[in-house]
């Protein structure tokens, strides 16, 4: 008997899922997405008139698949007659996933986790994989980094992205970013512009999308060796020849403790624990022990994430607005990320932004209540990157300390002076991470 599914995932995974394994599976009829982690208002009113389009759904579906709020998942079972329910979204607490879990099983079906054996892809190129165990403990500076030392070994090198498909999924099915008016072209949101623009200022070519069948056969036409920059804590949508897997000492124990980020620890090939120079060295310890404990084969390294600012003595005693990359601190978890750990450095005062929210920026801090004294910076959709905009424009300071690795000034306005805060990847024991990496692949 043919299996019906619905399939539980917030724009990304979910459908790298169905295409990977249930497309073409004659075993499964899918009869509904559902999506969660909606930090957009509009988003949530607007989600239940969105389907996953025939021209990506394939033969077997001609009308598409609807997308339902996540809300609605134990009805949906019902009315849809669902034999089991697929989880396929990233960067949950192990807890967080027997929850839902505890929703599907009470409600009758079964609950489903796709491993690695269905969903990774095979390239012909060679593949490294950059991945975490939390988001934000510095995937993006560890890529770039890898890329540059590809590049000067003579390789082509091309950047495919964890997917972020917030708009026009048809129209999203392969992008490719050479340029920054290529983001604008594709009306990227800023959670997209965060990941994309810093590969594109080194020169390098990025892909992403919904499809990553399609996805990979166009990045090989441009690359000797592909770089698979991960999101979240996912875990790669390509079968990798090298699995290098960060690991975030200021967030001790999440390691253990987050989906599927305990899953790329337990793959990795070499473990790379990240920001060493801005952590405890207790954290650091406690990591390391963690990582030998699931994963003893692993190759442990560490490395410094490095944060620069454009001009510091702007900076210094000044009131400034934090503004951080913002899947770090919201899903993420951090209440601090490069631009606070800089202001302190710097002896600013950091001002609280919260009284000045509004719109779906006020629910945010309402969702988050972790966050006090930072600004995400979040940006699904044109309403709420004006909403952003508002409430950097009202927020009391001297400047803004911008801590995302894009510049929100070529799309915000923001009537104030702005500081950018970078943050890099850097080895502590020079050449062991690249001498780790490429005595392991032959580059």
């Amino acid at each position: 008997m043919v299996k019906r599914a619905l399939i539980m995932g917030a724009a990304g995974r979910d459908f790298h899922n169905f295409n990977s394994y249930f497309r073409d599976n004659p075993d499964y009829e899918v009869v509904a997405f559902t999506a969660a982690q909606i930090t957009d208002l509009d988003e949530a009113a607007e989600i239940e008139k969105r389907i996953y389009p025939p021209a990506l759904a394939g033969d077997r579906y001609p009308e598409g698949i609807r997308i339902y709020p996540e809300s609605m998942l134990e009805a949906l079972i019902g009315e849809l007659d669902v034999d089991e329910v697929v989880f396929s979204y990233s960067d949950v607490s192990h807890g967080y996933v027997m929850d839902e879990a505890s929703r599907v099983l009470s409600s009758g079906a079964n609950f489903v986790l796709l491993g690695t054996k269905a969903t990774m892809l095979k390239s012909e190129k060679p593949v490294i994989s950059v991945c975490a165990t939390r988001t934000g403990s510095g995937k993006s500076p560890t890529s770039r980094w890898l890329l540059d030392k590809i590049k000067e070994r003579g390789h082509r090198v091309v950047v495919i992205r964890h997917p972020m498909p917030y708009g026009v999924l048809e129209r999203q099915r392969v992008q490719r970013f050479e340029t920054l008016e290529d983001l604008d072209l594709h009306d990227c949101t800023i959670e997209e512009r965060e990941d994309y623009e810093p590969h594109i200022e080194r020169g390098a070519i990025v892909f992403a999308g919904v499809d990553y069948g399609d996805i990979l056969r166009e990045a090989e036409k441009e690359a000797d060796v592909i770089v698979w920059d991960g999101g979240n804590n996912d875990f790669p949508f390509y079968h990798p020849d090298l699995h290098i897997v960060l690991v975030d000492p200021h967030r001790a124990g999440d390691e253990l403790s987050y989906y599927p980020g305990e899953t790329n620890l337990r793959m990795a090939d070499i473990a790379v624990v990240s920001k060493v120079n801005t952590a405890e060295p207790r954290d650091i310890e406690a990591v390391e022990a963690n990582i030998y404990e699931v994963n003893p084969e692993a190759e442990i390294v560490r490395a410094n994430i490095v944060i620069t600012a454009e001009d510091e003595e702007a900076i210094r005693g000044k009131r400034v607005l934090v503004v951080e990359d913002g899947p770090t601190v919201t899903h993420g978890g951090m209440s601090y990320g490069a631009a606070t750990i800089k202001a302190n450095e710097l002896g600013a005062t950091i001002v609280d932004p919260r009284p000045y929210a509004v719109g779906s920026i006020k629910a945010i801090f309402g969702q988050y209540p972790h966050l006090e004294r930072v600004l995400p910076a979040v940006g699904y959709s044109d309403r709420q990157m004006g909403e952003l905009s508002a409430v950097i424009n009202a927020t009391p300071c001297d400047l803004v300390l911008l801590g995302t690795p894009t510049d929100i000034r070529r799309y915000l306005e923001v009537d104030k002076p702005v500081v950018r805060v970078r943050y890099e990847f850097e080895e502590v024991v020079p050449g062991q991470i690249e001498e780790a990496i490429f005595r392991r692949l032959d580059l």
